[in-house]
């Protein structure tokens, strides 16, 4: 048609001719008008809910894109999909749905944006899986579209005593704290070294308002990583949850989808291989969380982009880790932001010669483009200098060896041992090992090892925050024992631990072949896992080798395991 706005392409089929008028007249009773349906028309995927602070405020996000887009010359038609969050259900059987949920907001977009032919999407996202999975829904759609981080939530202030880091009730100190801190109390209450009191101020305290947890955790660092993907508005990313600013921001983002629409500009021209490798960089400077790894190569996979484990680790022996960030270091998502934020780590690594930053974004410029707009906050200390690097390799490393053939991921931002040897402690299930830390059955440098909770086997790779952040509440644990294991970690993890062993121990790696009293070496500098046993002992173990029968007989969590990948191939599903 001669006259159809420019970027209304897909949606003509839906909206446009007489053949049309039915689906035109239920449209109109839900509010549109005639000049409406006439408008490119975009979707906004929003993944509100009242369960948790991450995703709490994404209607008013949503509100302001809105406004965006009908300013733009749009038509924007929202509709919801589901979320899990990943710190209401840590330590129970809903973490299980956590990753699973990722592939489900995937399809249920994907399903919702090919039956109503949008011209371009927005995805809103919150908490941890939302972001991927809008990621991957873009990308098998490819359609003009961008993904908006909800923002981070505002840091909790806790009074502590004299070490600056027990809460105490009544304190004149005061520090910034996320959820990281509420777990690590936890663990520190079992193992009877703060009161009840105590654990009562970390938690009535951490989470202020709405907003994804606060550290570089698995939220931020999709995030990050979407902005230097290109697939989501740098710097208007990052703006926090309840700033005064959002509501502008958001408003932005509105019109920018609009400019990718009528640019024809589509996710595939933006997700490359070298926006991939520029995303992994970032997550490596940040010392991000380890689920990047699964979620990058996720959607590496859904445009047929190669991306395998070892990508990671060649990418951070070259990038040296600069942001001091939560879980290992001392600042906030926020305070990244205000110090100049994902584009001045950007002109970092552009300045390093450690960033492509040729392709284009959703801002219709590219990373190196965005990064001459950096603003450095005077005297910040949070994105560091060249000269002065928290360490000179990023925060990630793969292990692999005979534990591993497939690798494993281990974060390095928050510890410093690079070689520990220990007892193996053996746990079917991140419940048991729970169990026996709160009873005080770990010793000093055991290696606990926790199996069947893969992507398979859990299903679904649930996090060990409850147990990581139990350990490190516990002092002559917290920098001796070390943990690996088939499930996931938490991106407040911190410690020396190794998640993704593949292949899982439902499959029959060799983690299923591990016996309680065999011990265990970590070789960081050797990128090793070793089980100190002979290659014959493992085989002859293996050999006995029968898998415990599923967990789950019917319902999503079966049809998840029945058809999910290696954890080293980014637990997709087929």
């Amino acid at each position: 048609m001669s006259n159809t706005p420019a970027g209304k392409t897909n949606s003509i089929v839906l909206t446009e001719g007489p053949s049309r008028a039915a689906a035109r007249a239920m449209l109109r009773g839900v509010g549109f008008t005639k000049e409406d349906l006439h408008k490119p028309i975009i979707g906004i995927a929003n993944t509100w809910t009242e369960i948790g602070p991450c995703n709490y405020h994404l209607r008013d996000i949503a509100a302001a894109v809105k406004e965006g887009i009908r300013a733009a010359g749009g038509t924007p038609m929202e509709f919801n999909t589901v979320t899990i969050s990943d710190g209401i259900t840590m330590g129970t059987e809903g973490m299980k749905a956590s990753l699973i949920s990722r592939d489900l907001i995937a399809d249920s977009i994907e399903l919702v944006a090919r039956g109503n032919s949008f011209d371009g999407l927005v995805c809103i996202a919150g908490c941890d899986k939302n972001m991927p999975g809008a990621i991957m829904a873009l990308a098998r759609l490819d359609i003009p579209g961008l993904m908006l981080y909800g923002g981070s939530i505002a840091p909790g202030h806790m009074h502590v005593g004299a070490d600056g880091k027990t809460p105490e009730p009544g304190s004149k100190k005061e520090i910034d704290v996320t959820i990281q801190q509420v777990f690590e109390a936890i663990g520190a209450h079992a193992a009877g070294k703060i009161t009840d009191a105590q654990l009562e101020e970390a938690e009535a305290t951490a989470c202020p308002g709405p907003g994804a947890c606060g550290g570089q955790f698995t939220a931020n660092t999709m995030a990050m990583a979407g902005e230097f993907l290109g697939i989501s508005p740098i710097q208007i990313t990052g703006v926090p949850a309840m700033s005064t600013e959002k509501h502008a921001a958001s408003r932005e983002a509105g019109k920018l989808v609009m400019d990718l629409a009528r640019a024809g500009l589509k996710p595939s021209q933006i997700i490359t291989r070298e926006s991939l490798e520029d995303a992994i960089a970032a997550v490596c400077a940040s010392g991000g969380s380890t689920n990047a790894v699964l979620h990058l190569i996720a959607i590496a996979h859904e445009l047929d982009l190669p991306l395998t484990v070892d990508d990671f680790d060649i990418i951070s022996e070259k990038v040296p880790f600069i942001c001091d960030l939560q879980p290992g270091g001392k600042y906030v998502a926020r305070d990244y932001q205000d110090a100049g934020g994902s584009r001045l780590l950007a002109e970092r690594l552009i300045e390093k010669g450690l960033l492509h930053g040729n392709t284009p974004t959703v801002s219709l410029k590219t990373i190196r483009e965005e990064a001459t707009s950096a603003h450095e906050t005077k005297g910040q200390h949070i994105i560091l200098p060249w000269s002065a690097p928290l360490k000179p390799t990023g925060g990630l490393v793969i292990l692999k060896g005979n534990l591993a053939p497939e690798g494993c991921v281990v974060k390095v931002a928050g510890h410093e041992r690079i070689h520990h040897t220990g007892t193996a402690r053996v746990f079917d299930s991140e419940d048991l090992c729970f169990a026996a830390i709160n009873a005080g059955k770990i010793n000093p440098n055991d290696v606990l090892v926790i199996r069947y909770e893969g992507p398979r086997g859990g299903p679904g790779m649930r996090e060990m925050l409850a147990v990581t952040a139990a350990i490190k509440g516990i002092p002559e644990l917290s920098e001796t024992v070390a943990l690996l294991t088939d499930g996931r970690f938490s991106g407040a993890t911190r410690g020396l631990m190794a998640g993704h062993v593949a292949p899982e121990a439902q499959l029959g790696g060799p983690i299923a072949a591990v016996h309680e009293g065999d011990t265990i070496t970590f070789d960081i500098p050797g990128r090793k896992l070793t089980l100190n046993v002979s290659d014959e002992e493992i085989a002859k173990r293996l050999a006995n080798f029968v898998a415990p029968a599923p967990r789950y007989k019917r319902g999503v969590f079966f049809k998840y395991a029945n058809s999910v990948s290696s954890a080293s191939k980014g637990a997709i599903t087929t």
